[in-house]
């Protein structure tokens, strides 16, 4: 009785482990980091360590009595999506995305790795397609607007625009001072087309025990998150992570503490701590 009891218990726990797997795409993410031995996809580095060095020796070391330490290479998770949408034009257009993992932000230049700015708050906010209505109209208008200029500009009355308000306000994406409504964020960049400018080469890496950043946010995260913000004619053909690789490069003080500072391996350009993991 016990061992069937037992047999039961672990066919039970194997079935719940399937389930989860199956319809939670983040744990099925997080897991395939780490039991993953195959090959994946990253852009093609252009620089190495030594040359970042080299090119920011006078910036990093400012005096002989700071050293470099050995450099360390990661690699930092984002989804790339083969997308079709409209323009303004209303003509169909077709373009690559690169979407961060670890910071929710949507990369629009791969050789300036420029980025957007606010779309990290709207995932977590869990946006709707009707929130991305109140933001984007907002954003049309250097962030703010009064209650009838949105009317106007959402062709809605007041009775139908006002749930789509609440709901905004209530997840923190808009705040309201008297009749007018302003954007809850500092410079956003989120009025955007859905395409990414690529100029580099995707390439195919052995894992080889590469050591690659934890994803913070799942790829069906990320593609809610689209197709909310680009509309009903925004679909996406294909997609698969991709990733960027970046060096850590470190500097010996001489009273012994250590400058961490991280470059991007494509551009050889610094990345400020506040836009990239560091674990």
């Amino acid at each position: 009785m016990r061992r069937f009891a037992f047999i039961t218990f672990f066919v039970c726990l194997a079935v719940m482990g399937l389930w989860l797997l199956n319809n939670y795409s983040h744990i099925h993410d997080f897991i395939g980091q780490y039991v993953e031995n195959t090959d994946f996809i990253t852009l093609e580095a252009r620089y190495t360590a030594q040359q970042i060095m080299e090119a920011n020796r006078k910036e990093l070391l400012a005096d002989e009595q700071r050293s470099f330490e050995d450099p360390e290479l990661k690699f930092h998770p984002y989804l790339f999506m083969d997308v079709k949408y409209t323009d303004d034009a209303k003509k169909p257009r077709e373009s690559a995305i690169l979407w961060s993992l670890v910071d929710g932000e949507m990369v629009l230049n791969s050789d300036t790795w420029e980025k957007t700015h606010g779309f990290e708050d709207a995932i977590n906010a869990h946006a709707s397609r009707t929130d991305y209505k109140i933001i984007n109209a907002l954003a049309k208008k250097n962030g703010s607007m009064t209650l009838d200029q949105l009317e106007r500009e959402l062709h809605l009355d007041r009775e139908m625009l006002q749930p789509w308000i609440d709901s905004a306000l209530q997840k923190h994406l808009v705040i309201q001072r008297g009749n007018e409504l302003q954007l809850h964020l500092q410079n956003p960049k989120i009025m955007v087309a859905p395409q990414t400018k690529i100029s580099q080469w995707l390439v195919t890496k052995p894992y080889n025990h590469a050591q690659r950043v934890a994803a913070k946010y799942s790829t069906s995260q990320i593609k809610t998150n689209a197709k909310a913000a680009f509309g009903e004619d925004f679909t996406i053909r294909e997609s698969h992570e991709v990733y960027l690789p970046v060096y850590s490069i470190e500097v010996l003080n001489p009273d012994g503490s250590i400058l961490t500072t991280y470059w991007n391996a494509l551009n050889g350009k610094r990345i400020h701590p506040k836009y990239i993991a560091q674990k």
